[in-house]
Formats: structure tokens, C-alpha cells, sequence
């Protein structure tokens, strides 16, 4: 199945069939509901095998959360687990073949590269295991469906934030987390777009790629400020790449407030930054409510029933203004 919300891009590793049957490094937890052992469904139990882009960042723990929810709701047991970075293609494949190794009753899966899950997936369908995506998908015609944010629709709204608050005029800059799985891609496709559209007074001075680190990002952002003395603002499209654009202006000892922040996602540390002033808001998607839909559709189409194409979880803007308010609250996490 194709998404309409993907666009394809030339994959950086090459889909090889992988057969490793372990997964060095990363994380991954089982999560069982009547005491099942990890792998199949000779019991009789259901067995939903759950791959994400990474496991360490707030985000994907929020995710695990919600799967982990749903889980105990429907009473099946679920493996969560993903690679320790979100560069860490090769990994990631290593855990999708052994998940499909194991002979799941389904497949949830979060594609770091949409190109190079096509080859383990393709032997996912051939092995009649259904395959679903959540956050990101793959290229080729296995996934039945999506649960994610519509990355290009919250892109736009941090487009429209960082006009408003500075004033519809001046140089800003894109410190992004990806150029290659679609997330990345369509928040800051998303962002250009609405800006060149609508607010020609606005330029785009740079957009550089720190691969969603912090140290990489800060980094990135300390090169754009002294490259660009007039510079306005920065958006930095995930939470690794937002910290990164705060660490470097304290870093740098700036005023809070010199340079509009506009980061994506949540945890701690940018709601403590939004909440001291150094950030001036952020975009949060609903990874718990993604965690329970993904989990939901794979239920659904191991059973055989049917699943909407694409599920979106949605995308909110946070500041100081509304971070307490009672439904921004909901689809934060620390």
C-alpha cells in the first residue's frame, strides 16, 4: 500500500536479507499478558511484535507506554524495542528480521528508512504476517495501515508560530533530525512550504541535519548564529534537535528570548525550557494515543477485520500560555 502522506528517497543502506537473530545494543522490553514466553503464538495468545526508531528518547518511551496500555486492554502480549539512535538503519533491520523470525501474529513497525525495510517486510507478507506502521512508513505494498501525526500539517503550524511571534519579517533557519525517513522530511517540507506560501518577508537562510542528537544539533545551531548575525529564529524538528538549538544559546550566553525557539515533541527538558523563557513553544504529537492506535490496528488485522489506511493522532502547539492547561497536559511527557 502506498501512503499519500510519503514521499520516496534513496535508501542509504542497502535491504540485505538480514538473519541475525539478536540485537546488539538498543533496547527492547516484552510486555506479556498471561504469562506467555517472548516469540509466537503457540499458546494460543496473541503475539503483536512492536520495532520503533529508537528506544531511549521521552518520545518512543511515551509510545511504548501507549502500546503497553492497549496491550493489557486486549489482553495480548506485545515486544517493543528499537535501536539505541535513530541513524542506526542497519540495526533497527537486524530487530525487524528477528521479529519476523519469530512468527508474530503481527508486525508494527516504525521505518528509519522507508527504502530499506522493503526487502524484510516483503518476506513479512510472505510469511502472511500482517504488517502495520506507526510514526513512519515504508515504501512498497506491505503495510495495510499508519497510526501517526501528519507531520506536514505540524510542520505548517510551526510555520505559522514562528511568523506570529516574530513579527512576519526575517531570517530563520531549520535545524532538522532527518533527511531520509519521512518524519523528518515532512516536518521541515511542511514548515517551507507554509513559509514561502505565505510569508514572503520570511527567509530561509540554512536548514543542516544533526541527526536528532543533542551535541550534533547544538552544534549545528552555534554555526548558524554566528554565520547569521541578523538570524530571528530556529525551528528544530525533534526533540534531540530542539535541545541541541537550547544548548547552544546558553552555550552561547544569549538573552533569552534573542532568537525564537520553535522545537517538536515534548519531554523535560524542553517544557522546562519553554517554562524559563529560552524556548518560545513547541509542536506535541500523541505518541501514547500512536501507541494505542498502532497496537489497536495490528489486533485488528491479525483478527482479520479491517483498518483504515492511515490514523491521524494529531499535533498541538505548547507555550508558557497553555503548557497547564488540561488538554495540552494530556499529550505532554517528561
Amino acid at each position: 500500500m502506498r501512503f499519500g502522506k510519503k514521499t520516496a528517497f534513496a535508501a542509504l543502506v542497502a535491504a540485505s536479507a538480514l538473519v541475525m537473530a539478536g540485537c546488539a545494543g538498543g533496547g527492547g522490553d516484552v510486555i506479556e499478558e498471561g504469562g506467555g514466553t517472548d516469540g509466537g503464538s503457540g499458546d494460543g495468545e496473541m503475539y503483536i511484535a512492536l520495532v520503533s526508531k529508537g528506544f531511549q528518547h521521552q518520545f518512543w518511551q511515551a509510545v511504548k507506554k501507549g502500546a503497553e496500555q492497549k496491550a493489557e486492554e486486549l489482553g495480548v502480549k506485545i515486544t517493543f524495542e528499537g535501536p539505541a539512535a535513530e541513524t542506526e538503519i542497519a540495526q533497527q533491520l537486524e530487530m525487524l528480521t528477528a521479529a519476523i523470525d519469530k512468527n508474530p501474529d503481527a508486525i508494527a513497525y516504525a521505518a528509519l528508512d522507508p527504502e530499506a525495510c522493503v526487502a524484510p517486510l516483503d518476506q513479512a507478507k510472505s510469511k502472511d504476517i500482517p504488517v502495520v506502521y506507526f510514526d513512519a512508513p515504508c515504501n512498497g505494498d506491505v503495510g495495510l495501515s499508519l497510526s501517526a501525526t501528519d507531520s506536514k500539517v505540524a510542520g505548517a503550524l510551526a510555520a505559522e508560530k514562528m511568523a506570529e511571534l516574530i513579527g512576519g519579517e526575517g531570517e530563520v533557519a531549520i535545524v532538522g533530525h532527518s533527511q531520509i525517513n519521512s518524519t523528518g522530511v515532512e516536518r521541515r517540507d511542511g514548515f517551507v512550504d507554509k513559509i514561502e506560501a505565505d510569508y514572503p518577508d520570511i527567509k530561509i537562510v540554512d536548514i543542516q541535519y544533526g541527526d536528532g542528537d543533542h551535541l550534533k544539533s547544538a552544534d549545528i545551531a552555534k554555526a548558524m548564529i554566528a554565520a547569521y548575525p541578523d538570524l530571528k529564529g530556529i525551528y528544530g524538528t525533534n526533540e534531540g534537535s530542539a535541545i541541541g538549538v537550547v544548548n547552544a544559546v546558553n552555550e552561547l550566553n544569549l538573552e533569552k528570548g534573542k532568537i525564537t525557539i520553535i522545537g517538536f515533541d515534548s519531554g523535560a527538558a524542553q517544557i522546562n525550557a519553554i517554562k524559563d523563557g529560552t524556548m518560545a513553544g513547541a509542536i506535541t504529537q500523541d505518541p501514547i494515543g500512536i501507541g494505542e492506535q498502532v497496537v489497536q490496528a495490528a489486533y485488528d488485522a491479525a483478527n482479520g477485520d479491517s483498518v483504515e489506511e492511515f490514523y491521524d493522532t494529531g499535533s498541538y502547539w505548547y507555550d508558557a500560555k497553555n503548557i497547564e492547561d488540561e488538554d495540552i497536559a494530556a499529550v505532554l511527557y517528561e
